[in-house]
């Protein structure tokens, strides 16, 4: 994981050194906070950092934690059941947690890991399959069956 350090704060920007490994609409997390942000520019080693949180209270000096992946959104079943904010964190969850208000830096996986789901196969054991097969659905609510697929660049 690369950790780069906050040279500059401007309203929900923030621009931060030793960046270098990164690339572009990479997810950040900023400050010990860890504030959800996008790198929206690389120069050299310094990324500019588009932060989706209110960044009051945070200055330089402070970690810029890389996780080397772009934002990304999960499908799967469950999606229809829940209200998500515009990260995919499920507002029902944080109100639960939190209140009425998104605390900062809360971080909530957008589908339930704990809920069960029947899966029924299309596919047996030993099947060759590839991306974008279909290999089994699940029956999400009366009306709609979500299609279980192979990942990209799996087989």
């Amino acid at each position: 994981m690369i950790e780069g350090k906050i040279i500059r704060v401007s309203g929900p920007l923030v621009v931060a050194e030793d960046m270098l490994g990164t690339k572009m609409y990479d997810v950040v997390h900023v400050s010990e906070k860890r504030l959800m942000g996008e790198i929206i520019e690389l120069k050299d080693d310094l990324a500019s950092i588009q932060v989706y949180e209110d960044t009051e209270g945070i200055g330089p000096g402070e970690p810029v934690y890389g996780t080397g992946a772009p934002l990304s959104v999960e499908l799967g079943p469950g999606l229809i059941e829940a209200i998500f904010d515009g990260t995919q964190r499920p507002l029902n969850i944080i109100r639960e947690i939190a209140g009425d208000y998104i605390s900062r830096g809360i971080s909530i996986p957008g589908l339930d890991r704990k809920k069960k789901w029947t899966f029924k196969p299309t596919k047996k054991k030993g099947d060759r399959v590839e991306s974008g097969d279909i290999i089994g659905t699940v029956q999400e609510t009366s009306l709609i069956t979500a299609r279980i697929m192979v990942p990209p660049e799996v087989s």
